[in-house]
């Protein structure tokens, strides 16, 4: 229970208004207090096996009706720990997996319209004002939601320009080509900041009314300067459009600030919930342009998707009911821990790595000062002995899960601090790390 001083306060006058309440309970000044006017706000868990035993009735109700509850669910409650280094999904708490198990219930119902708008509005809240920006939710994974960005704001006579710095920038552009847009492709180095000034000598031609861009690009951990990219495009009056899918509530931001109209995620990377929900985070000026666009994709369409849900809490077609709980579990654990507390738990873990691989002699793609602190690209050895296969099934063995790299022509593997990962865990991650290099001669 966590209470105001206001709420003791009246709790303590209660007490002291009359000597009879002597051995008062604190949960009836409570009670009395919220009667009198203080707002209580109570969280209700479903399903959570729990009580408290003071006599014999409630030690009979415990071994009757709580016992077998938790017998049940021992299987769930022994899950063996899984530390996803992989790019994502993300290595989740127990709570948010708990969190999935819930009564059966049709997503039509008023409760769970109530559930998603508050999980939107928590979302928006993240990274903009909720005044100015709204979200848009469906049942997809990211790449859903950057598919939805692009095919829904760029009108017929539109042209839009898209930064390819890495695969998921090529991603981008490959949804342009595949919806017809008008589009062009401006190509960076997947591993060196991308030229600001050669950027914005194809801006100011002012042929563009749209770019989009990667916030921070998976395939190498290298951060974007977003803010610089956006402001710049805003100079030539485009429209901005960024996939940051996995920088989202890994590092603290302000779309509004940055100058980003639209802004695509997922419940599985940053916000530590489970794979299932894509959202795109929209600028409600910029979205109320888009009304008049024909509509491209029928699953995918921001703006049809915004109005119903504006209409009717709900989303158009069937939503991932169980994803959407523990979505909402994830978002109580953001706000407990905060983004900025969390961008400094995933730095602590990224300098653990970055000192563990200087130490072992590796090599990595991206140079330091331009790194994310979220996704480390690692050159491999060239040691006879190596082969991401053995270091994979090596790591995967004291429950750490690796991912290679995604460059065709430069072989790295990718380790990421993303995710419920503890930098303890990644202390003893770096010490089988060690222990693989070692044994291979390094």
């Amino acid at each position: 229970t966590r209470i105001s001083k206001s709420c003791l306060d009246k709790m303590m006058a209660y007490y002291k208004s009359d000597k009879s309440l002597i051995k008062l309970d604190y949960e009836s000044a409570l009670k009395q207090v919220s009667i009198s006017g203080e707002p209580v706000f109570v969280h209700k868990v479903e399903y959570y096996a729990w009580t408290e035993i003071d006599d014999e009735s409630m030690l009979d109700r415990a071994l009757n009706q709580i016992y077998p509850r938790i017998k049940e669910n021992e299987e769930l409650q022994n899950i063996r720990r899984e530390v996803l280094l992989n790019p994502g999904p993300a290595t989740t708490t127990d709570s948010v997996k708990y969190a999935q198990v819930q009564s059966d219930i049709c997503p039509r119902e008023l409760e769970f319209g109530g559930l998603m708008e508050w999980c939107a509005e928590k979302l928006t809240s993240f990274a903009a004002g909720t005044d100015e920006y709204t979200t848009v939710m469906f049942g997809c994974s990211g790449t859903g939601a950057d598919e939805a960005m692009v095919c829904s704001v760029v009108p017929e006579d539109g042209r839009l320009l898209v930064i390819d710095n890495g695969s998921y920038g090529n991603r981008l552009a490959k949804i342009a080509k595949v919806h017809k847009l008008n589009f062009d492709v401006f190509e960076s180095s997947t591993y060196e900041p991308i030229d600001l000034k050669a950027l914005e000598k194809v801006l100011s031609s002012k042929k563009y009314t749209h770019l989009a861009a990667v916030y921070h690009e998976t395939t190498t951990g290298l951060l974007n300067p977003i803010g610089e990219i956006c402001t710049m495009a805003h100079s030539f009056g485009m429209t901005t459009i960024v996939d940051a899918v996995s920088a989202y509530c890994g590092i603290p931001m302000d779309l509004k600030t940055l100058g980003i109209d639209f802004m695509a995620s997922t419940s599985n990377k940053n916000i530590q919930g489970m794979a299932g929900v894509g959202f795109v985070i929209c600028n409600k000026k910029a979205l109320e342009a888009t009304k008049d666009i024909p509509i491209r994709n029928y699953y995918l369409n921001l703006w049809d998707q915004y109005q119903y849900f504006q209409k009717t809490k709900q989303t158009r077609f069937t939503p991932p009911v169980q994803t959407f709980y523990a979505l909402r579990q994830a978002i109580i654990e953001t706000e407990v821990e905060t983004v900025e507390k969390r961008a400094e738990r995933y730095t602590a873990c990224w300098n653990i790595l970055v000192d563990t691989v200087k130490k072992l002699g590796l090599k990595m793609l991206v140079k330091e000062e331009n790194q994310s602190h979220l996704i480390t690209a690692i050159l491999e050895p060239d040691v006879p002995g190596y082969s991401f296969e053995g270091l994979h099934d090596f790591a995967k063995e004291y429950a750490f899960t690796i991912y290679p790299g995604k460059l065709g022509n430069i072989n790295t593997f990718r380790i990421a601090n993303i995710g419920d990962i503890q930098p303890e865990e990644m202390q003893r991650f770096c010490g089988k790390l060690t222990e693989y290099m070692k044994s291979i001669g390094l």
